[in-house]
């Protein structure tokens, strides 16, 4: 746990929360300059719910902390007006907060919602603040539930589902942001925010899908990065890396994890043209880890040698998750994603015994859920037992929480734009599962081509989760997301900068899907200009 928290803290996993859009994705408007009286508006109810209170506080802005465990600050916000809408449900006893900030002047006609972080619903302030800082008026929820990795409100005192609960945290209290966070804007400016945007990554990435299904008039542009897709099946499958090691009774280090992620990386870092450290399509790297078996690694002063029970828990962790019969339920770790993050395991005991530690994540999910029972054991599930509990999920929440309805037909006439990009190193959410989504929009509207026209997925080698914007690269997604729905300036590629095997920044344009990025055979390897996209096909 301990490790756990060090890596949310420095706002690796769950990034939605820390998740920074850039400046350039704001551009003021100078006629839309203004000043606002911050006094607590009128608030009509969604449909569906009742309004407890709205107040209306005068921030100075400044330094703005990150709350919760994901933390994160941000400095130079300049005041704001903070509206806070409490709403509830009749009959369902949640109470869930709608803020929305308000630049005091200077607003750039813009309204930006923000979503969440693993169980958190909404934004911790970070992205609130960063918006404010480009001009953005922004709004978000807590749906009425807790911090990130807070699950207390998921059963009843009789130890049932809370189901008016997940049923906030699955989708309609973003709705009902949408709507109050509108309404609050046209109210305090007194016009109407000329485009509306929703930005998120990680749950919040599965929260602007579900807008675009289920609500398709909300938002202009859905920014919805590394995107918590069907979350039902994926929670479960993500438990994978943690039933294989159990089952086998086999416990890789993180170091023999890294050799093996070393040397698959290596063996296809050049399958796009340039040995980089960046495996652009991890889907064609086919190598075998028991290449490996015999290896010397030296961990924490200690040599080990890799063994063939070491390599088949890799295999099986890369294959993904089976039935006994075979079948395949979905993907699994990425090759060049770090395998510890799903696969981490304790300290050894004083007998030298190391047990699994699964990721807080999807362990919750299984055993609050699924078994209703928090205490339940995760070690104890057996190869049998996963596919249950995979098929049971399914079943129980698909509908609620699934987010994968292929048909965005309303969303395309509705003139929304969506955009997303996702890690080929994701070592969370695996990248397939994405791009199998995307396959499945394509087979429902008519293909590749007529889906690019309102929907536009890229894919970053080498990047974790969430991990473009917050350190680990760059990219102006708000920027280009903006520039396609005010200026119908549909993006061909999405410049970034991305981190090579060496720490070192690199330029590259990520290819629209299913293009992929190919060096050109001459010219600097750390400059875009050197690269070209190019149809699969053609590799």
């Amino acid at each position: 746990m301990k490790r756990l928290l060090t890596v949310l803290a420095a706002g690796v996993p769950l990034a939605a929360a820390v998740y920074l859009p850039s400046a350039s994705g704001a551009p003021l408007n100078d006629s839309a300059a203004t000043s606002l009286n911050c006094s607590a508006p009128l608030v009509k109810a969604p449909a569906g719910t009742e309004v407890e209170s709205v107040t209306a506080v005068r921030q100075a802005g400044g330094t703005v902390q990150g709350t919760g465990i994901l933390g994160g600050t941000v400095t130079g916000v300049p005041s704001f007006c903070e509206v806070t809408v409490t709403l509830t449900h009749p009959g369902d006893g949640d109470h869930a907060q709608v803020r929305t900030w308000l630049p005091v002047s200077r607003w750039n006609s813009r309204l930006q919602a923000f979503g969440g972080s693993a169980y958190l619903a909404g934004d911790n302030n970070v992205g609130l603040a960063t918006a404010v800082k480009n001009g953005y008026a922004a709004t978000t929820t807590d749906a009425g539930v807790g911090d990130a990795l807070d699950t207390s409100w998921a059963l009843n005192s009789k130890g049932q589902v809370n189901t008016a609960l997940l049923k906030n945290f699955a989708s309609r209290s973003q709705h009902e942001a949408a709507v109050v966070g509108k309404e609050v804007v046209d109210d305090v400016y007194g016009r109407r925010a000329s485009h509306a945007y929703f930005n998120g990554c990680s749950t919040g990435g599965r929260q602007g899908y579900m807008e675009a299904q289920r609500h398709p008039d909300d938002y202009d542009g859905i920014l919805a990065n590394a995107p918590a897709v069907n979350w039902d099946e994926f929670e479960v499958a993500t438990l994978w890396p943690q039933v294989v090691m159990n089952n086998e009774r086999t416990y890789p280090t993180d170091c023999e994890f890294a050799a093996f992620t070393g040397a698959a990386v290596k063996a296809c870092d050049s399958l796009d043209g340039l040995k980089d450290g960046l495996v652009d399509d991890p889907t064609r790297c086919d190598f075998d880890p028991r290449r490996l078996i015999g290896t010397k690694v030296v961990c924490k002063g200690k040599e080990l040698t890799i063994t063939a029970a070491d390599a088949a828990v890799v295999r099986k962790i890369w294959d993904g998750p089976r039935t006994a019969s075979g079948k395949k339920l979905w993907a699994g770790v990425p090759i060049g994603a770090d395998l510890a993050a799903l696969a981490a395991v304790s300290d050894p005991d004083a007998n030298g015994n190391v047990t699994g530690v699964p990721f807080q994540v999807p362990a919750v999910w299984a055993r609050t859920w699924l078994k209703k029972d928090p205490s339940f054991d995760i070690s104890t599930i057996t190869y049998s037992q996963f596919t249950r509990l995979f098929q049971q999920s399914e079943a129980e929440y698909d509908g609620i929480i699934g987010t994968d309805d292929p048909d965005l037909s309303a969303f395309r006439r509705s003139g929304g734009k969506l955009l997303t990009w996702h890690g080929q190193a994701d070592q969370y959410i695996p990248t397939q599962g994405t791009v199998e989504y995307r396959k499945q929009v394509e087979r429902e509207m008519g293909g590749s081509k007529r889906v690019d026209d309102f929907y536009r997925l890229f894919l970053a080698p080498g990047t974790v989760h969430c991990g473009l914007n917050k350190g680990d690269g760059a990219t102006d997604d708000l920027g280009a997301l903006v520039a396609w729905v005010e200026h119908g300036k549909a993006p061909g590629t999405l410049p970034a900068t991305l981190i090579d095997a060496d720490g070192e920044q690199v330029a590259r344009d990520l290819c629209r899907y299913p293009q992929v990025s190919r060096y050109k055979g001459h010219g600097d390897p750390a400059a875009a200009s050197s690269f070209r996209c190019v149809s699969p096909s053609r590799r």
